[in-house]
């Protein structure tokens, strides 16, 4: 599996936690349960106090994956998806450029 590093925005109006049913569901979107059927593991995952970023690390085979499991973020704004690594691997290659 490859690790990413994922970011979602979304403006104050469009905050998904202000709306009781669409929290609801994009908390049980991100169980791992649910992460599984997408075929990716979440490592963790963290919201920005007063910034309206969700900022999240998992685990995939396939970067499409990831792109998929974020679909319902984009409803309330950007998903941008990064190829990662942990700083075990970029010491043991020799440097961040892969």
């Amino acid at each position: 599996m490859s690790l990413y590093f994922v970011r979602h925005q979304h403006s104050s109006e469009t905050c998904p936690s202000k709306n009781p049913e669409m929290g609801a569901m994009l908390v049980s979107h991100l169980s791992p349960m649910n992460a599984r059927k997408f075929g990716i593991r979440i490592e963790g995952d963290a919201v920005l106090d007063n910034q309206h970023t969700l900022v999240m690390i998992v685990d995939a085979d396939r970067q499409e994956q990831v792109d998929d499991f974020m679909q319902p973020f984009k409803m309330a704004g950007p998903v941008e998806v990064w190829p990662a690594s942990t700083c075990e691997v970029v010491v043991d290659r020799g440097g961040c450029d892969v």
